[in-house]
């Protein structure tokens, strides 16, 4: 099957889109990828969405807006790329994440699958959280479906990590089973400090956090957050960590230049990245998503983790920026066919993610298949010629 997975992270800045090729072989899922890209959001859409967020108030109808403005958005990119494809699997632009405590209770993704399937003419799967909320997980990361395939059974205890808005690691152990949970901020406090302090939405290869120096009064306010001392499973969002929390942590102290906010920001999500992935012993870290492209933090990065090695799974076959899109890809080919998956965020078991929305045509699901044990991708060759990766 070609399958087309899109997403919009929480920094929401457009929408990712990957095209892969699947293919079972026994236990073995094999992807090629095809293409990836990322198409921006419209500049109004985007700081609708922005507005939309705690602790900003929404109403109804700008839920309803939204959610088809997003929908459309999604349509228009997944219509662009889907020539050849067979299926549509979108994780949607979360807006709202609700943890209470130890507990998910409820998870919002915008983006009504309709959309895209009258858009593209294929079926589509969606709603990918949600099922794991109501078994009792938290719904994110999804990432482990991915990572368990991908990593195997490491030879030393190894995190998968992804840097999105929100950081979050799989921590995959010779012995024992895998772990997930979001670790905190990585994106989301840096863009917030970017757009209240320069007005952009970002700070760009991280040049203002790279002259600036940590300011250890801020970072240790910052660190004293309970969510970094909580034990897994447990996940967090734009609810908690935003430009508000923010700016209360700055008002209990002395004013902070702007290069050292953002460079503080950098080691806030370095320092908690690392003390979780010490908590495990890890000592080899796999990296993706937009973070990796910011020289500054992964420079904090491999001095936090050290002596654990930094890599990212561009190494593997999957492009650091678009790994969540093939994520979104997979988790789509599983639910069509029907496979049980448990992210490991304290869900009761495996549940086949995802709701269906038909095509064009009639739904027609092949065979549930059972449970795949390794994912291998094959990459071309420059010179021509595919080779696998596993």
């Amino acid at each position: 099957m070609r399958v087309v997975g899109l997403l919009s992270g929480t920094s929401m800045d457009g929408i990712d889109v990957a095209v892969g090729d699947f293919e079972r072989v026994g236990a073995e899922i094999r992807l090629r990828p095809v293409r990836h890209t990322s198409v921006d959001y419209p500049p109004a859409l985007r700081t609708a969405l922005h507005d939309a967020l705690p602790p900003n108030g929404c109403t109804a109808e700008r839920l309803c807006r939204l959610d088809t403005e997003v929908g459309q958005a999604f349509a228009a990119a997944a219509a662009e790329h889907a020539g050849g494809a067979d299926l549509v699997a979108s994780l949607g632009q979360t807006v709202y994440h609700w943890v209470e405590g130890p507990r998910c209770l409820g998870t919002l993704q915008l983006g009504r699958a309709a959309w895209i399937a009258e858009a593209t003419g294929l079926p589509v799967v969606s709603d990918l959280r949600a099922r794991d909320v109501a078994a009792g997980g938290h719904g994110a990361p999804l990432a482990p479906v991915l990572d368990r395939l991908l990593l195997g059974t490491p030879d030393v205890p190894t995190a998968a990590l992804n840097l999105g808005g929100i950081a979050n690691i799989t921590v995959l152990l010779p012995d024992g089973p895998s772990v997930a949970f979001d670790t905190g901020p990585a994106n989301a406090l840096l863009d917030a400090a970017a757009r209240a302090t320069t007005g952009a939405d970002q700070d760009t290869d991280g040049a203002l956090a790279a002259r600036g120096r940590v300011r250890d009064d801020l970072l240790a306010v910052l660190r004293a957050d309970p969510y970094y001392a909580a034990g897994p499973p447990k996940s967090t969002g734009k609810e908690h960590f935003n430009g508000a929390y923010l700016g209360e942590a700055l008002g209990r102290l002395p004013v902070v230049a702007e290069a050292d906010l953002l460079a503080t920001l950098v080691a806030l999500t370095a320092t908690t990245i690392a003390d979780a992935c010490r908590g495990f012993g890890v000592r080899r870290v796999v990296a993706s998503g937009g973070g990796v492209r910011n020289p500054a933090l992964m420079a904090a990065l491999a001095g936090a983790l050290a002596p654990a090695e930094l890599t990212t799974t561009d190494g593997l076959g999957i492009p650091a920026d678009a790994k969540e899109a093939y994520l979104a890809a997979l988790l789509g080919y599983l639910a069509w066919h029907g496979t049980a998956v448990d992210p490991g965020t304290g869900g009761a078991g495996p549940r086949v993610h995802g709701s269906l929305t038909p095509g064009a045509g009639p739904l027609r699901l092949p065979e549930p298949a059972a449970r795949a044990t390794a994912l291998r991708i094959t990459v071309p060759e420059l010179a021509g010629g595919p080779r696998a990766r596993a």
